[in-house]
C-alpha cells in the first residue's frame, strides 16, 4: 500500500436543511411580537461561533423588531474571545458578516460589565453593560453538544446567558470552578439572570451533519429550561462522525474558533483533555496531526493541545496573547500546549505515523479530514476502506489519490 495515496470517500447524511431561512425565522419571531414594545431598545446577543446563516438570522430578527417600533442593536456575547477586548470581539463578529453595514443595526461592543446584586457568595454574576442598560435582550445561538462536558444544558442559550453576556469576568468566575462550574453552576446562575427580567427570549439554531441550518426555534425565557434540552438532543442526533471508531493517524487540514469553540470538536476526535473529566470511549485515535489555523480564528489556536503534531504554517499563525487569554480564562491549560512542530505537511504526516508505534505493513489506519465540522468528504487508507465496505451511506469518489505536491505539502482537499 502506498501510504501517500488515499481513497476519497463521501459520507451521506440526512438531507434535512431548511430551504428558506428568512421565512422560518420570521415564522418563529412572530411568536415573540408581544414582547417588543414601541420605542424599546433590544439587545441582540451574538456569540463567536461560525454559525451558518447567522447574519441572515440576525438581519431578519432586527428587521422585525424595527417593524414593531423597537430599536435593535447587537452585542458580542462571547466571554473572553476576541482577545478579551471590545475591538477584538467586534472584529470576530465582522468576520462572520455581522456589522452595522451588513445587518443595518449598530454593534455595541464593550468588556465592561454590571454586577448583578443578590447573588450568594462565592458566586458572582455579571452582565454586559449595554445589555443591562437595554429594555431587553434576545439571545441568539446555536445549540449543540459541548466540547468540555456533557449534561442537560451544553452549548446554547443557557450558557450564553451566563458566560457570553458576562464577558471575561463571568467566564473567569465560572471556569475557576472547572467542569463543575460549566455543568452545575451555569444552570443555577442562569435562573438568577432570568429572574432579573432582562432576557426576553432566545432564538435557538440547530445544524445538521452538513453544517446547515435545520431548525430555528424562538423560545420565551420561561420555557428555555424545558425546551433547550430537546433541541440539544436533536443536535446530537444529527451530528456528523468519523466512519470508524479506531484510527492510527488522523490528519486535520484546519482547526479554528469558527469550526469549534475549542478549535477541534472533542466530540469528533474523542479527546477532551480536562483533568477530572473522563475521556470518551470512542473514537480511539492514536495520533492527530493538524495542518493549519483558519483566518477567522484571528490567531486564537485554543485547542491546539488536543493534537500531537502541527505544521510550522499553523504555528506561525498563533497569536499567543489571544490564545492564552482564552485558555487561561477556561483554566484548561492542556489545550493551549503546543505540540511537535513539523516543517511541512509531509513531515507532519510522517512524524505522526511514526509515532503510532509498530504498525503492520498495509494495516495503517489513516483518515484525512478538512476539519471537524465537515465530515461528508474525507480521504481514507485501504484498511479503513475495507471496514466500511458495504455501507450504503459511503460513496467512493476517487481511488489512489496522491496526497502531496512538490513542496511536500498536502494537495488541496
Amino acid at each position: 500500500m502506498n501510504l501517500y495515496n488515499l481513497t476519497k470517500i463521501k459520507q451521506h447524511f440526512k438531507q434535512n436543511s431548511l430551504t428558506d431561512i428568512k421565512k422560518e425565522v420570521r415564522k418563529e419571531i412572530v411568536e415573540l411580537a408581544a414582547l417588543i414594545k414601541p420605542g424599546a431598545s433590544i439587545a441582540l446577543a451574538v456569540g463567536s461561533r461560525g454559525i451558518r446563516n447567522l447574519a441572515s438570522v440576525i438581519t431578519e430578527i432586527a428587521g422585525f423588531i424595527k417593524e414593531k417600533g423597537g430599536s435593535p442593536f447587537i452585542i458580542p456575547a462571547m466571554g473572553s474571545h476576541g482577545g478579551a477586548t471590545a475591538a477584538g470581539q467586534s472584529a470576530v463578529l465582522e468576520a462572520y458578516g455581522i456589522s452595522e453595514k451588513l445587518t443595518g443595526v449598530p454593534v455595541r461592543s464593550s468588556m465592561e460589565v454590571v454586577e448583578l446584586p443578590g447573588i450568594d457568595q462565592p458566586y458572582r454574576l455579571f452582565m454586559d453593560k449595554y445589555g443591562y442598560s437595554s429594555d431587553g435582550i434576545i439571545l441568539i445561538n446555536r445549540i449543540k453538544p459541548h466540547t468540555d462536558f456533557h449534561g442537560k444544558f451544553e452549548s446554547g442559550l443557557i450558557k450564553m446567558a451566563v458566560i457570553g453576556l458576562g464577558k471575561e469576568k463571568q467566564a473567569s468566575a465560572i471556569h475557576s470552578f472547572g467542569v463543575y462550574g460549566l455543568s452545575v453552576l451555569i444552570p443555577l446562575l442562569a435562573q438568577k439572570i432570568f429572574s432579573s427580567g432582562k432576557i426576553l427570549a432566545g432564538i435557538g439554531l440547530v445544524e445538521n451533519a452538513y453544517d446547515e441550518t435545520m431548525l430555528v426555534k424562538a423560545i420565551r425565557t420561561e420555557e428555555l429550561f424545558e425546551k433547550e434540552p430537546l433541541l440539544l438532543n436533536t443536535a446530537r442526533e444529527n451530528m456528523p462522525c468519523l466512519p470508524v471508531n479506531n484510527v492510527d493517524l488522523l490528519v486535520i487540514d484546519r482547526m479554528g474558533k469558527d469550526i469549534s469553540g475549542v478549535g477541534i470538536d472533542t466530540n469528533i476526535i474523542g479527546r477532551i483533555r480536562i483533568s477530572g473529566q473522563a475521556e470518551p470511549a470512542s473514537p480511539v485515535i492514536t495520533i492527530i496531526a493538524v495542518l493549519d489555523l483558519t483566518d477567522e480564528s484571528h490567531g486564537n489556536a485554543t485547542g491546539v493541545g488536543l493534537s500531537d503534531v502541527i505544521t510550522k504554517k499553523l504555528y506561525d499563525k498563533i497569536d499567543f496573547r489571544a490564545m492564552y487569554t482564552n485558555v487561561v480564562t477556561s483554566s484548561f491549560l492542556e489545550r493551549g500546549k503546543v505540540p511537535v512542530v513539523a516543517s511541512n505537511g509531509r513531515e507532519a504526516f510522517e512524524t505522526g505515523l511514526r509515532s503510532c508505534g509498530y504498525l503492520k505493513e498495509n494495516e495503517e489506519r489513516i483518515i484525512r479530514i478538512k476539519d471537524t465540522l465537515h465530515l461528508d468528504e474525507m480521504y481514507v487508507s485501504q484498511p479503513v476502506l475495507n471496514d466500511i465496505a458495504g455501507n450504503s451511506q459511503i460513496e467512493i469518489v476517487a481511488r489512489n489519490v496522491e496526497m502531496f505536491n512538490e513542496e511536500q505539502e498536502f494537495n488541496p482537499f
